[in-house]
């Protein structure tokens, strides 16, 4: 593996090699549009007979997230800037079918694999059967329970707790918060809703006065979290403040209290969606993210799967960072190119 690696990294590199960008069949669809479960983009076609590109697959959870579309063409468009070819498919939350999708890069040959899993445990045969044939997997923005070489993501714990610390704060402060949070779920099982939840309640479970709400999974869909927050404001009509796993849900069930007559309630949430960042900026509902810059992180997935494959060691975890924005901050991340907030990298 090591020396096919070194010879198609020799051939990408070469200064003799040449580019050819005429006669690829049009450019590749960006996963935003793409409806279909599994596509091939190709980076610059190497011209000369013998040259082989790297192959970079990408099993990515759900493509029904506007987070995990950034993600995904952020990393396609860093594989292409690299000449790698990109191979990726939508698992559209499904375990069986993100295993099924993996051992089908497998079979296409890949030459290593970003997986972001649709449950951290869910994805050991696919792992199995990547180790058989010596591919290295970097696992992205979820962790995989074994069988990875190299874990890009954030820690989610933290992030969560950042959403805690500003809940309490806008509940009155530490030792004096007051009030009822409605939480918004993301997806069953998952480790990022199990980590934002636990770091979200090592904050606020230290005061006495703040009660937690919980809706149903809503699988980080501003839709669900609709039909969900109906549900929890029919019976609680006294919430103060809405938490959610992430900003899409957290403008979802904002928009339900808005119609509920609910003007004066709070909103903190985690991914820093341009739309969210615009209503933190303007005021008063929205008053918090934890960013989650899905740019970075796919470029940062794709920067360290090369190398790997170039033979450097890669760190066990790779923290693609985050930072708070609020009331504050929040004018200096607005960015109309954007969709989801860039984190300011020094």
């Amino acid at each position: 593996m090591a020396n096919k690696v070194k010879a198609i990294l020799s051939v990408l590199l070469s200064g003799s090699m040449v580019l050819a960008f005429a006669g690829c069949g049009g450019s590749a669809p960006s996963a935003k549009d793409s409806q279909k479960t599994n596509q091939t983009v190709s980076g610059a076609s190497a011209a000369g007979s013998g040259s082989k590109k790297i192959v970079i697959g990408f099993s990515q959870c759900t493509l029904q997230s506007p987070f995990y579309v950034s993600i995904m063409d952020a990393a396609k468009a860093e594989a292409e800037a690299k000449g790698a070819e990109f191979i990726y498919a939508d698992a559209q939350n499904g375990v069986q079918k993100q295993n099924s999708d993996i051992q089908d890069m497998i079979s296409k040959g890949v030459d290593i694999l970003l997986v972001n899993p649709v449950q951290s445990s869910g994805v050991q045969p696919a792992m199995a059967a990547a180790k058989s044939k010596n591919i290295p997997v970097v696992a992205v923005d979820r962790n995989i329970k074994e069988g990875y070489t190299s874990f890009v993501g954030r820690d989610n714990k933290a992030m969560g707790k950042l959403a805690g610390e500003k809940a309490v704060e806008l509940l009155g402060g530490a030792g004096k918060a007051k009030g009822k949070i409605l939480e918004v779920q993301g997806g069953a099982g998952d480790q990022v809703m199990m980590d934002r939840r636990d770091g979200f309640h090592s904050a606020v479970d230290k005061e006495s006065g703040i009660k937690v709400i919980q809706t149903a999974y809503c699988d980080y869909e501003r839709s669900k979290a609709v039909t969900a927050s109906q549900d929890a404001f029919q019976a609680n009509k006294d919430i103060d403040l809405i938490y959610a796993h992430n900003d899409d849900m957290a403008l979802g069930a904002l928009q339900v209290a808005k119609q509920r007559g609910l003007d004066k309630i709070k909103v903190v949430g985690v991914d820093g969606l341009m739309e969210a960042v615009k209503q933190i900026a303007a005021g008063p509902n929205y008053q918090a993210t934890a960013l989650n810059d899905p740019g970075y992180e796919g470029k940062l997935a794709v920067d360290t799967a090369m190398d790997i494959l170039s033979g450097k060691t890669a760190e066990k975890f790779i923290d693609a960072k985050t930072s708070l924005v609020d009331a504050g901050s929040a004018k200096d991340y607005v960015n109309d190119s954007l969709t989801f907030a860039a984190l300011k990298i020094e």
